[in-house]
């Protein structure tokens, strides 16, 4: 009798265990890696994301046709929705609320050539309509699109954060390579103590995305990297789906020696510097002297 009761329960057990397996297997099916660094391999050599150069607030006709006759892998670009009639997505940065062009406009330029793209969202009303503009026009291409949108407050953030699961509603019908960039709100104040990303934020953003099926990339200021290498490298091991992406603001103060601890400890596919050339180009240059 004994034996028996041990015979149903270690079956039932495997039976488990194999629904478990089959159901984390299913769950996992579908989900990407980011696929940025492949798209571009033939250019930058090799998988160092510090290679990737970058521009930003392409966000009229003029400085748009400047960029696709450039040297640059990715374009950022920022979306709200027009102030007046006819309302619909166009690029802009607040306060401004109109521009010469449109996002399909944009979009139409973009496509013709081999830049990578990474939108904005200043605004969750632009998102829908523009998901609905991507999908019409890149959804049979290989091309990098990376979606980005603050999400949650952080430190020394004023702005108000897009409502996490309403933006991440909007965009879940975007094909699985497309790179869902979700950052924090930030400020820096010179002369200042600035914290750095805490515990909570981190841990706030990692139960938002561990479920995600696309590659995701959090987008982090510079400045405040210092303070914040346990937690962010904490952050970037949750997932191989999960890279960062450094940024710095205009009037930011910072400096090699706060970047070298990220440079030095990770995989360099796993993090992206958008800086000025100059001191991405010396980043690039830490790396292979090391090696």
């Amino acid at each position: 009798m004994k034996r028996s009761l041990w015979f149903n329960f270690r079956s039932a057990a495997l039976v488990l265990f194999g629904c478990f397996t089959v159901y984390t297997v299913w769950n996992l099916k579908g989900r990407m890696s980011d696929q940025t660094l492949d798209y571009f391999l033939s250019r930058i050599k090799k998988k160092d994301a510090a290679e990737v150069r970058w521009s930003h607030a392409v966000n009229n006709r003029s400085r748009l046709s400047e960029v696709l006759s450039g040297a640059t892998h990715m374009i950022e670009a920022d979306i709200i929705m027009r102030g007046y009639d006819p309302k619909e997505p166009i690029m802009a940065h607040p306060p401004d609320t109109d521009s010469d062009i449109t996002l399909k406009e944009w979009l139409e330029g973009v496509k013709a050539h081999d830049k990578g793209i990474k939108l904005d969202f200043k605004s969750l009303e632009a998102v829908s309509p523009s998901v609905v503009l991507l999908e019409a026009v890149l959804a049979e291409q290989s091309r990098p699109v990376w979606i980005n949108a603050d999400i949650l407050s952080g430190p020394g953030g004023q702005a108000r954060p897009l409502e996490p699961q309403a933006f991440l509603s909007a965009v879940r019908t975007l094909p699985s390579h497309t790179v869902l960039s979700l950052g924090w709100t930030t400020g820096w104040t010179a002369g200042t103590d600035n914290p750095g990303y805490s515990w909570d934020m981190v841990h706030a953003m990692e139960e938002i995305c561990r479920t995600l099926k696309h590659p995701v990339t959090f987008p982090v200021r510079a400045a405040l990297l210092p303070q914040s290498f346990a937690q962010l490298a904490w952050l970037l091991k949750q997932s191989d789906r999960y890279t960062l992406t450094v940024w710095t603001g205009q009037s930011d103060e910072l400096t090699l020696q706060d970047l070298l601890p990220y440079r030095l400890e990770f995989d360099s596919s796993k993090i992206y510097y958008d800086l000025p050339d100059s001191l991405r180009t010396e980043l690039s240059m830490t790396l292979r002297d090391k090696n």
